[in-house]
């Protein structure tokens, strides 16, 4: 229904794409700003940069896509048309996903292709079959990955009821944090978005042995390969929150 209501309006359609895919492009407008001052970040030059905004900024726009309607969650708990979800015949979790479904996110995967398109191309890489095959890895588990993250951060609006920003510093906070070396990092953090949130696995682990680099807190190399893995065992416990949440909602009263 969503999709049927965007696209009756082409014109405005296509004109919401391009103004979502500039407006994202602005991140990476940031980060050529500073490499017009600097030669490395990090000691990571800028096609290397690229690769790693255009795989997160890819995979964090497909779960975008797909989920990111979830930040509206809180609004329709407090005012109570969640109840309406409840009684539909169809999976709560997809109704808020797709609750107005917002295609002009399209142009937020453009963006991220076409940077990642110029950063394969640019990157001084010695391609082997497993190399080849990680990088469309990285993008299935890391759209993964961040997927969980707003389902998680849906469920934790059961508890809150005004959190959307919260679960967008996660989110959005994510994929921005992606889009820079480790290497610019504490190791504290790093660790933190290793081990406690994974999200070093959406492209910093896995990118880190496509390019040969010694990641900061010295993991194996096969731990690149671990993408898919470390996404399903984190869409465990994202789906016990909805679940624990969903059964604790009690509406409005009204």
């Amino acid at each position: 229904m969503w999709i049927r209501s965007t696209v009756a309006y082409r014109s405005s359609f296509l004109l919401t794409v391009i103004g979502n895919l500039l407006l994202t492009a602005l991140d990476f407008v940031g980060i050529l700003l500073m490499f017009s001052q600097v030669d490395s970040l990090g000691g990571w030059t800028l096609p290397e940069v690229a690769l790693l905004y255009g795989l997160s900024a890819t995979a964090f726009g497909f779960a975008d896509l797909t989920l990111g309607s979830m930040d509206s969650l809180g609004a329709r708990i407090r005012d109570g048309s969640f109840d309406t979800l409840l009684v539909r015949p169809a999976p709560v979790l997809a109704q808020v996903g797709a609750d107005r479904f917002a295609l002009r996110r399209l142009g937020r995967i453009t963006q991220g292709v076409l940077v990642l398109a110029y950063g394969l191309v640019s990157v001084d890489v010695a391609w082997s079959l497993p190399k080849v095959l990680l990088v469309p890895m990285m993008l299935a588990g890391g759209a993964v990955i961040f997927g969980a993250i707003f389902v998680g951060g849906a469920a934790f609006q059961f508890l809150a009821q005004d959190a959307t920003e919260v679960q967008n510093a996660f989110t959005y906070g994510g994929n921005t944090l992606l889009q820079y070396p480790p290497g610019v990092f504490g190791k504290d953090l790093v660790r933190g978005v290793t081990f406690l949130l994974p999200l070093a696995f959406v492209n910093w682990v896995p990118a880190a042995y496509l390019l040969d680099r010694p990641y900061p807190i010295g993991l194996p190399q096969w731990a690149a390969f671990l993408t898919p893995l470390v996404a399903v065992a984190f869409c465990v416990p994202a789906g016990l929150a909805w679940r624990a949440g969903l059964r604790s909602y009690r509406s409005t009263g009204s």
